[in-house]
């Protein structure tokens, strides 16, 4: 039985994209990401403000974006937002969601990943939004990903089988913003998140997780968490295994590089692996897959991509909660649901850090 080569990985748009959306932030992932691909999908950002009013109006004139806002709380004041998307360090999130379901005007936000330093806090966040009426949606991006949406494609078609291990094998070295060194806590907050929650996206949630962790040689800011290692555990049999090395060898010091990010899939019935090319960041480079199947013999089906994580992938995050507020549903990547990929990194933190094999639902309890 022949398979076709065409898979379902791109994003729900709504029919109504004119929502005004405010947006709280001016670096990076803010100017070079969200913004983007607001203007590619067609989506409506009408106000901006930042910790400097300097950046914001130089983000604005590039964007096109009407107005500054001096302050967080005068952007929060604006009527003309109906949706609140949010580029700040996890610390200083949490404030700004708390004031912003106030705003009766505000009918949903995007929150960034961590949405919280702990999960104490992000449960606060998530029952507060409930409690206000409010859609909260938390920008886990590595979801929108071609690669990573058209591999659940591929698990959903069932060419696979049963699934029987993953592994993500990442070997790069990201920039660490200042604001993460006085947390302690580093590469599972900032890193690993994003690959547990693909594994949560794939697979579902594990029933324990083994990790351990030792500190980066190149780091010099204290910290545990550099180098990380774990294995979620499921009730089926399942393993998803992930190394997350922001060492790499001495790639910065003399050395020659290999950098990179590789996933595989195994299962009963079939193969799938690929690539994730956010390290050839700035260059436009689109992730990779193939797979093979017994539903379709001895030969690998090997889609190609116009998109790339950066900045494609935030189309879809964007897309999904104004999909929700246009249809009255709860986001793809809603907070409820984001409270147990918070749960899953805690729990391997504290796996690491404590020599022990933890569950889940212990961070949650």
């Amino acid at each position: 039985m022949d398979v076709p080569h065409e898979l379902d990985y791109r994003p729900r748009f709504p029919r109504d994209r004119s929502p005004g959306i405010g947006c709280v932030g001016a670096g990076f992932i803010m100017a070079d990401c969200h913004l983007v691909a607001y203007k590619n999908a067609g989506f409506r950002p009408v106000a901006i403000a930042s910790r400097t009013r300097a950046r914001a109006e130089e983000v604005a004139k590039r964007h096109a974006i009407p107005r500054v806002h001096a302050t967080i709380d005068e952007l929060l004041s604006d009527t003309a937002v109906e949706v609140l998307d949010i580029a700040l360090p996890p610390h200083a999130q949490p404030e700004v969601i708390f004031a912003a379901l106030e705003q009766s005007h505000i009918r949903g936000i995007l929150a960034q990943k961590p949405l919280a330093l702990s999960y104490d806090e992000a449960r606060r966040l998530v029952d507060r939004a409930r409690d206000a009426g409010k859609v909260l949606a938390v920008n886990q991006n590595m979801r929108y990903d071609p690669a990573i949406r058209a591999l659940k494609d591929v698990l959903r078609r069932g060419l696979l089988g049963e699934p029987v291990l993953a592994t993500i094998d990442m070997r790069a070295i990201p920039h660490w913003m200042d604001w993460v060194r006085s947390y302690g806590k580093l590469s599972f907050w900032v890193m690993s998140i994003h690959h547990l929650d693909a594994f949560r996206f794939l697979f579902g949630d594990p029933e324990r997780v083994l990790a351990s962790c030792r500190p980066d040689p190149r780091t010099t800011f204290e910290h545990r968490d550099g180098i990380d290692l774990y294995i979620l555990e499921y009730a089926n049999g399942m393993r998803c295994v992930g190394i997350d090395d922001v060492w790499t060898g001495p790639a910065r010091e003399g050395a020659a590089a290999d950098i990179g990010i590789r996933f595989r899939v195994e299962g009963t019935d079939g193969l799938a692996q690929g690539t994730i090319e956010w390290p050839r960041w700035p260059e436009h480079a689109p992730s990779t897959l193939r797979y093979t199947s017994k539903r379709i013999g001895e030969r690998w089906i090997e889609p190609r991509f116009k998109e790339a994580w950066f900045p494609d992938a935030f189309e879809g995050t964007m897309a999904q909660l104004l999909v929700a507020l246009e249809e009255g549903t709860e986001p793809e990547m809603s907070g409820e649901d984001n409270l147990r990929t918070i749960a899953l990194v805690e729990a391997c933190y504290r796996g690491a850090t404590e020599h022990r094999v933890v569950e889940p639902r212990e961070v949650e309890s």
